[in-house]
């Protein structure tokens, strides 16, 4: 089913850009595509809507060359977390008003916290203003690389802002839903993720100028925005490292055929230099990522969100990482095209790359990591060498006069 839907998508003409992605056993990334190639491709994707929709996947179309969708029905797409977010701090009005729709397919969802005024991996700098006026909240203030939101069907962000700067460091930020066509939303342009637009996707760059929603659009309540986040993020992580994985399985895949197939010098590539020593690593690393991914899931369905932060960090500091390091090891072994559009090696290593900043870079959780580590032996005295003192030839005063030892106060010890 998936290769008839991946081979319907490039027979009909599309972009080599676009493509629908199983990224579950049963779900597929949410993509538009028009058929460019008439009725007998618009066949061939009808014909696949019957599985398609056994699969749990909705298909639909208007008619000849329109748009047709696939939408995952599980919103398995990485901006699904949002969905998670209403479901768990949204009200029955919240849920009924955007989490019913995005859960259909019928609309999409953003989630707007960077700014380029001040480094955002530390979320206390988060200074967009939400100040409460009437039975209104009036926000102001600056986003950028808010994924999703240039997607035509994105109607709503879930905005960070803060509401109260005089209160304790974790108190000040929330969380409020704001419908992306609010008068004083200006979409001014989609940032690059190195040199790619990601259209129609996008990552945009957002201000908010005196934007007023209900004050019923706040989540869970104010302040209590750094709470809804680490709900939201520790099962968003897991995601992440989940379709690393996968996407660390293809590019060992490609390395292999490449290398088994071509032949340099005389031998398989396969066979030149440590080539074949890399292919072991890869493997090992991948399986390693996957227990250890699989960890931290474990210890948030059983310890919950707070104390499996330190797991979840763990693999989010690990897991891009290595696959940064295995996708770069099968460019290079396609030589220069590894690094062009005939392959998908390019635009998983920027993916990847980009991942070591998003959702908190690398140095944020290893920093989350260690100071665990740490933590567990403050306090406590070093006392690697005392068997080596303990076994040491002690002489009392007496033998000072022998001339043995070092002085300690009375003692002499070698």
């Amino acid at each position: 089913l998936r290769r008839q839907l991946q081979m319907c998508i490039r027979d009909s003409g599309l972009a080599a850009g676009v493509g629908v992605l199983f990224a579950m056993k049963k779900g597929v990334d949410a993509a538009s595509t028009k058929l460019a190639g008439g009725s007998k491709f618009q066949q061939k994707f009808n014909d696949l809507k019957g599985p398609l929709t056994e699969a749990g996947i909705t298909v639909t179309g208007t008619g000849k060359d329109e748009k047709f969708y696939v939408a995952d029905k599980y919103q398995s797409q990485g901006g699904s977390k949002s969905n998670f977010t209403i479901e768990k701090a949204g009200t029955p009005e919240q849920k009924e008003q955007w989490l019913k729709p995005l859960l259909n397919g019928e609309i999409r969802s953003a989630f707007a916290m960077t700014e380029p005024g001040l480094p955002s991996s530390d979320a206390k700098n988060i200074c967009t203003q939400a100040r409460l006026e009437g039975d209104e909240w009036v926000i102001n203030g600056e986003k950028y690389y808010i994924s999703g939101a240039g997607d035509p069907r994105c109607k709503v962000m879930i905005t960070m802002v803060q509401t109260n700067p005089d209160a304790p460091p974790h108190k000040q930020q929330s969380q409020i839903l704001v419908p992306i066509d609010t008068e004083g939303v200006h979409i001014l342009e989609g940032m690059e993720v190195f040199g790619h637009d990601d259209a129609p996707h996008g990552h945009m760059h957002i201000h908010f100028d005196n934007v007023r929603v209900p004050k019923e659009n706040m989540l869970l309540g104010e302040g209590r925005g750094f709470e809804i986040s680490q709900v939201r993020l520790g099962p968003g992580r897991i995601h992440h490292c989940m379709r690393s994985i996968g996407v660390a399985e293809r590019a060992l895949e490609l390395m292999i055929r490449r290398t088994t197939t071509r032949e340099a010098f005389g031998k398989p590539i396969i066979r030149l230099g440590k080539n074949i020593e890399l292919v072991s690593r890869a493997r090992i690393e991948i399986d390693a990522c996957r227990l250890m991914v699989l960890q931290a899931a474990k210890a948030m369905d059983t310890l919950g969100n707070k104390e499996a932060r330190v797991y979840v960090s763990a693999i989010k500091a690990m897991v891009p990482e290595k696959v940064c390091t295995i996708i770069d090891q099968a460019i290079q072994m396609h030589g220069a095209t590894g690094v062009s559009q005939w392959t998908p090696l390019a635009r998983m290593y920027t993916g990847q790359r980009t991942l070591r900043i998003a959702d908190g870079p690398d140095e944020v959780h290893h920093m989350v990591v260690g100071r665990n580590e740490v933590r567990k032996y403050e306090g406590e005295a070093y006392t690697a060498i005392d068997d080596k003192l303990r076994n040491c030839l002690l002489y009392t005063s007496d033998a000072a006069d022998e001339g043995l030892g070092v002085d300690l106060g009375g003692r002499r010890i070698i």
